[in-house]
């Protein structure tokens, strides 16, 4: 017995970093002396075979290693002979003597034992599955009895654990999105671009399964990887792991067979995922003269092909469903789909069902019953059903334009469902008929959520052109996702040239209403579209359109009535919960969300953010999740934490950036401006809030810059900065002014009172601030009125007015803590406790502020400040004091703390 010459190679997993460490584990064991085994149990094709070769490349030592052979599966003790036979040194035992020495299994332990004595030996058996059951009880047996001082270890890959019970299993699963995606990349780098929808159609057909995405991408030519010539449907280069999977299934009884493949074709009329009907099977099994004991055998095995679920039945794999299919032959697979669509025929006729059902079964092209699939795909049926069907009634068409018009139509549903891959998939398919502008539509639709907002602009405008002589709705449809991507960008004049475009007659009663209402406002005709945006909130209690309702909800924020923007958000979200499109989900989380800011709701407002997030994920929707990212960065401006806020913000910005989406951008940058404010960093607030409230090429969104304004007045008042953008102040105050006189916003007049009082002489401050306080009494709302109550205590101090500005900071503290405006609560706090009242408060982290007990409230202040890294001059201006005041509070401050230098302050304070 010699040791192994394995040459150690680079190998590279994706996804299997938590098995990698259970091998590497099982490694360190043995060559501490110890032994052990580990059973890897996978359906084929998902990277056992990668990891046995992974772990015999790092093993330094002897090797014994074989697979199984379905051809010997009938020989005794086979699979124990082959393993030996793998030795490439002499045994103590000859392998053809151990089956007949009568030892087994009790002797392949003894000669495992002797092995190892020799040096550290590593056992590996692949596809243990199909070795003969006496080599299986013999392995088993031994490696049940390798522990401690053994020096054996055992890996065992095999399709089914249950042959190994009583040994350590780690059952491999399908590798996860990103590690597919990597997966990918490596398997093209060598083949020049990947087009995305040829990526996403890869992707979903793999579905996690490694062997068959390689075994995919090498049936595929680089013009079709590019996406320069069309994919073959269906896609070529499962055979191989199809093969393996029905492999499985070669020695089962006719009878089981049979109902396996009942239970394949009855998943073809549901959507995806959602299994068979039971009590369907169960008719099904009955026309078919199966004995219903037969089904239940099948469902009750533990780790059998079927398993039942809430009456639902389904495979326990995705790709056996597939094998089963793919292994029956062409007859028995039409008969099983034509007995399922005769059981599905309704006294009125054959419904949806039915009909795919029937469609599975057809040979080849089939006009009429491609044009009665198209009729039954229609409402109330869920929009993923009517995309399959019609994506059927393509396949069965002749015809072209109707061939290309029917792929355009499913795509539009794949697209309604929140299936943007499937949606791209089935486009693809159209070919080179435009299908009369339906696809170009759907494509720009699509673009609008997940790509740049100008060409999605682009596209609709050109699809409400190819629509506008024969499909009135479609047209609607086209230019109102031209108006979006338009608003997106920021661009009014967009806007309005896409809104004008719609005809009149196209629209119902409150779509006009909206249309003319948002081309009037801005226009600048206020009181007119105003009057016509009112008409359209009026409709809110007879809706249950969702697009209707969130149109309402737009008109509701325009006038400024944030609480009934929040019932038309609300409204508008049961509407898509219940009917869907799944697709409009995000966008109606992610609006109620902004009315819910809007009204100083925040942790409302990030509840449904988080929501719509997940959800804009879930459907392939990442200029949504932007918008999202924007929303949760606003929410955590208020309530904390602020790496949470600067997270969002980043976020926002990365997605904002590329695909031009400028209210995302600008609200992103407000949220950072605003927790600047709140740490105290009121210079860079300014810096950041002047380019969107100024004119010019970097201003903001032209709907939402102006809600920036009264930060940027407090930013730039507190830094400093007022005297020097005196004209700037001014003019971003008469443009709030002008705003707040046509809004009915309640918190605006109350804004506009404080930026008056940031902006008044000192002698007329307090009667500013005054004014503002009685707007909120009328407006409620606790943030807004608690900032204005911490701007009128800080006025109070700094003109040392300290005994009247702790009624003003204290309601503020009380305000922030109510509302969870956790960082404002901070900053308050210490105004206060600056103010020489005592502030029972935790720091941000939570842990309290016990090294500082010992020191005055303004020194607390300038101790945290310089352990955060500002300097004398930063804290001057935070603080209100000369650079002077803050080197002589900070000597006072080391020598109270017994420390020499920032930085001993700082590990201090962080201890």
């Amino acid at each position: 017995m010699t040791p192994s010459t394995t040459v150690h190679s680079p190998l590279r997993l994706y996804g299997r970093s938590g098995e990698l460490a259970l091998l590497e584990a099982l490694s360190a064991r043995l060559r501490a002396g110890d032994g052990g085994a580990l059973v890897l149990a996978s359906p084929p094709g998902l990277g056992r075979s990668a990891l046995l070769d992974h772990a015999v490349a790092g093993h330094r030592g002897p090797v014994l290693r074989a697979a199984g052979t379905p051809a010997e599966q009938r020989l005794p003790y086979s699979g124990v002979h082959t393993l030996l036979c793998s030795a490439p040194g002499p045994l103590p035992v000859p392998p053809d003597r151990l089956p007949g020495s009568g030892t087994t299994p009790g002797g392949l332990l003894g000669l495992l034992r002797r092995l190892g004595a020799e040096a550290p030996l590593l056992v590996c058996v692949d596809d243990a599955h199909a070795w003969d059951p006496d080599s299986r009880a013999a392995l088993g047996f031994a490696a049940r009895r390798l522990g401690a001082g053994s020096r054996v270890a055992v890996l065992i890959g095999c399709a089914d654990e249950t042959a190994f019970a009583g040994l350590p299993a780690l059952r491999l699963g399908p590798l996860d999105d990103d590690a597919s995606a990597a997966l990918l990349d490596r398997l093209t780098e060598t083949t020049g671009d990947l087009d995305p929808v040829v990526r996403g159609e890869l992707l979903r057909e793999a579905a996690g399964n490694p062997r068959l995405l390689a075994g995919l991408v090498g049936r595929l030519t680089p013009d079709q990887l590019a996406g320069r010539t069309a994919l073959p449907y269906p896609l070529p280069g499962a055979e191989g792991v199809l093969d393996s999977y029905a492999a499985h299934l070669d020695g089962l009884a006719p009878a089981t067979r049979t109902l396996l493949l009942l239970a394949a074709a009855a998943q073809e009329h549901e959507p995806d995922g959602a299994g068979s009907d039971f009590a369907l099977l169960l008719r099904a099994a009955a026309r078919a003269g199966l004995a219903p004991a037969h089904l239940d055998r099948l469902l009750l095995t533990p780790a059998g092909a079927l398993q039942l679920t809430g009456g639902r039945v389904h495979f326990s794999h995705p790709l056996l469903r597939r094998a089963v299919l793919h292994r029956a032959a062409p007859g028995h697979r039409r008969a099983a789909h034509e007995l399922l669509a005769a059981l599905l025929d309704g006294p009125g006729g054959p419904a949806l069902p039915a009909l795919v059902q029937r469609a599975s079964a057809a040979p080849g092209p089939d006009t009429a019953l491609a044009a009665r699939l198209e009729a039954a795909a229609a409402a109330p049926r869920p929009h993923a059903e009517r995309s399959a069907a019609l994506a059927r009634a393509a396949t069965l068409s002749t015809d072209g334009p109707r061939r290309a018009a029917r792929f355009a139509a499913a795509a539009e549903q794949a697209r309604l469902a929140g299936d943007a891959g499937r949606a791209r998939a089935l486009l693809a398919r159209v070919g080179a008929d435009p299908a009369q502008g339906a696809a170009p539509c759907v494509r720009g639709m699509l673009a609008l959520r997940d790509g740049p907002a100008a060409d999605a602009h682009a596209a609709l405008l050109t699809a409400a052109a190819l629509l506008a002589s024969h499909d009135p709705r479609r047209t609607l449809d086209a230019l109102l996702g031209a108006a979006q991507a338009a608003w997106d960008m920021g661009d009014a004049i967009a806007y309005l040239d896409a809104m004008t475009r719609v005809p009149p007659a196209a629209a119902d009663r409150p779509t006009a209403w909206y249309r003319a209402g948002m081309c009037a406002v801005l226009a600048g005709r206020t009181d007119r579209g105003h009057a016509l945006l009112r008409c359209c909130l009026d409709t809110v209690e007879r809706a249950d359109d969702p697009y209707e309702l969130l149109r309402a909800l737009v008109s509701a924020l325009v006038l400024g009535e944030v609480d009934a923007a929040c019932r038309a958000g609300a409204r508008a979200l049961a509407a898509v919960r219940t009917r869907g499109p799944d697709a409009l989900l995000p966008q109606a989380l992610e609006q109620l969300a902004y009315a819910e800011l809007r009204a100083g709701r925040h942790a409302r407002a990030r509840a449904h953010a988080l929501e719509g997030l997940h959800a804009a994920r879930r459907t392939g929707q990442p200029n949504a999740a932007t918008h999202l990212h924007a929303v949760l960065a606003l929410a955590a401006s208020v309530e904390g934490p602020a790496e949470a806020c600067t997270a969002h913000a980043d976020a926002a910005l990365a997605g904002a950036g590329p695909h031009g989406l400028t209210q995302a951008a600008t609200l992103a940058t407000w949220a950072v401006a605003r927790a600047d404010l709140a740490a105290g960093r009121p210079g860079e607030a300014a810096a950041r809030l002047g380019p969107l409230v100024r004119p010019g090429p970097r201003t903001g969104h032209f709907a939402t810059r102006l809600l920036a304004v009264p930060c940027y007045v407090e930013a730039t008042v507190l830094s400093g900065r007022a005297d020097a953008g005196a004209s700037e102040l001014a003019a971003a105050v008469r443009e709030f002014t002008l705003w707040t006189a046509r809004t009915t916003d309640p918190q605006t007049p109350a804004q506009l009172a404080r930026c008056h009082a940031l902006l008044a002489p000192p002698e007329e401050a307090a009667a500013r601030y005054e004014q503002a306080l009685a707007h909120h009494d009328r407006a409620g709302g606790d943030f807004e009125r608690a900032r204005t109550q911490l701007l009128y205590g800080q006025s109070l101090r700094r003109r040392r007015r300290t005994r009247e500005a702790r009624g003003p900071l204290r309601d503020a503290l009380v305000a922030f803590q109510r509302c969870s405006a956790r960082v404002w609560a901070d900053r308050a706090g210490g105004e206060l406790r600056a103010a020489g009242e005592a502030v029972d408060t935790p720091d941000r982290d939570g842990r309290g502020s016990a090294p500082l007990t010992g020191l005055t409230p303004q020194q607390q202040r300038i101790a945290r400040y310089v352990a955060e890294g500002a300097t004398n001059r930063e804290v001057a201006v935070r603080l209100s004091v000369s650079p002077r005041t803050v080197d002589h509070h900070l000597r006072n401050v080391f020598a109270a703390l017994g420390v020499r230098s920032r930085t001993e302050l700082a590990r201090l304070l962080d201890r």
